[in-house]
């Protein structure tokens, strides 16, 4: 069963782009993006079983710069027209 989320980090003032690519070279890693708001970065994941969502969680929190993530793992997913089948 694959497991999707989407995790926010606050990071320190200034690291957006270097956390950002750092995060972007994992595995799990399907999309990393700096956004506007309370928090400073988001990643959509994709792991095989809640096990490996806290090993990656794990190692993500080690990064220094990294002040709070926030997960949210995604119960449906929904394809956006331009990306369905004959669209």
């Amino acid at each position: 069963m694959t497991i999707r989320a989407y995790i926010l980090f606050k990071v320190s003032s200034g690291t957006e782009r270097e956390i950002a690519k750092k995060i972007a070279d994992f595995d799990e890693v399907l999309d990393a993006g700096i956004i506007y708001g309370e928090y400073d970065l988001i990643a959509k994941i994709s792991v095989q079983e809640m096990e490996h969502l806290n090993e990656f969680l794990e190692k993500i929190r080690s990064i220094p710069s990294i002040m709070l993530t926030s997960t949210m793992i995604v119960a449906q997913e929904y394809k956006g027209k331009s990306k369905r089948p004959n669209a």
